[in-house]
């Protein structure tokens, strides 16, 4: 692509454009990875949640504090037009219509500290923040999204209001800086973004808290609608961006391989994309071969596919889906045997996996996950 000369010409008034001066085109300004849903590591639909985790999208918690029973999964529902292929879908299997205390529903994404230094945040200088995201349920109301600082045990919540029942809306949300508390530079949980789904009277008895203050739980979730008192409830998500100042720009989207990447610094595994933990395909089988030692052990070394955030945890599964041990294959013999880990780091695993026989050649398959999440 030629790249025109500049001339005076060309910086006059009259061609100097909002849109060429556009903040859109800043790269990564979106704090959220994988706002768009694109990434489904894990898999593409959970049943029978009542305490919820990392299930589905990538990098997206699930927060359920017995608060009804849910099926949380990857959607194709979808605003039209604005370029999303996938959603994060919420549906209500078993309803709570009077939630205890202590009950909650929430999506979260967690954040690491050293990715958030140019906030700024405890200087007097601090950012403004910005989210923005598309959302769709049939129970229409008040909803609360909050931002959580761990570090600090400081907080800041705003509502949004689902006005048409089954239409896709964007809702955006600006929060202003906080001139207290630093965040910690370092890949600890730092900032938590909530997006509230219902919540018992811990969190909603109090004045909800609009500005930045100390954590009272009370003032957390004031308002906040219950998606959990009916069966028919369902609740949509997707385009989550936030950035820093106090106007939205459009949704970043990113190369797929780009957006992988991000989100494998958190998890990832040796089976293929399409195909999840516990899963028969073996597309993604890692084969080795070498000598047992003298307790019938055959050692391997895994380097990631992308520097993790800290030392994973590390599940083995053999060809048929079962979770801590690998297949192998010796003359005489062939079956599974227990999987162990020698050493982690953030970059490499060495590991090793029972063969049925000391100081003899052998052949072992299978695949791992590795997670490092906050």
């Amino acid at each position: 692509m030629a790249i025109d000369k500049i001339t005076t010409a060309s910086i006059t008034d009259a061609n100097i454009t909002t849109a060429k001066l556009a903040y859109d085109a800043i790269p990564f300004r979106n704090i959220i990875i994988n706002g768009d849903m694109s990434l489904a590591q894990r898999g593409t639909s959970s049943s029978s949640n009542t305490t919820g985790g990392y299930v589905t999208c990538d990098r997206w918690l699930a927060d359920i504090d017995t608060q009804g029973t849910w099926t949380l999964s990857q959607s194709t529902d979808v605003p039209t037009g604005q370029g999303f292929a996938n959603s994060f879908k919420y549906d209500c299997t078993t309803a709570d219509a009077s939630p205890a205390a202590g009950d909650k529903i929430n999506l979260q994404q967690r954040l690491e500290g050293q990715m958030l230094q140019y906030l700024k945040k405890g200087t007097s200088s601090a950012e403004s923040t910005t989210l923005s995201f598309w959302v769709k349920s049939n129970k229409t109301g008040t909803y609360i999204c909050e931002l959580q600082d761990l570090d600090n045990t400081r907080q800041i919540s705003k509502s949004y209001t689902i006005s048409s029942a089954n239409t896709w809306e964007k809702k955006t949300i600006t929060f202003a800086g906080d001139t207290t508390g630093a965040l910690g530079n370092d890949n600890a949980r730092s900032l938590d973004v909530i997006w509230y789904l219902g919540a018992g009277s811990n969190l909603t008895s109090g004045t909800l808290n609009t500005s930045w203050n100390s954590v009272t739980a009370a003032n957390r979730a004031v308002g906040q609608v219950n998606l959990a008192d009916s069966t028919s409830n369902e609740w949509y998500i997707t385009g989550v961006q936030l950035e820093a100042g106090t106007a939205a720009s459009d949704f970043e989207f990113l190369p797929v391989d780009v957006n992988l990447q991000r989100c494998e610094r958190y998890y990832q595994k040796t089976y293929s994309i399409g195909n999840f933990a516990g899963s028969t395909s073996d597309a993604g089988t890692l084969w080795d071969s070498g000598s047992s030692d003298a307790a019938g052990n055959l050692s391997h070394v895994y380097n990631f596919k992308t520097r993790m955030r800290a030392s994973p945890t590390v599940t083995g599964y053999d060809r048929s889906g079962n979770s801590g041990q690998f297949n192998y294959y010796r003359s005489g013999g062939s079956s599974t045997g227990s999987f162990n880990t020698h050493m982690r780091g953030d970059a490499s695993i060495s590991y090793y996996s029972a063969t049925g026989a000391n100081y003899t050649l052998a052949t072992t398959a299978g695949f791992l996950t590795l997670e490092s999440e906050l």
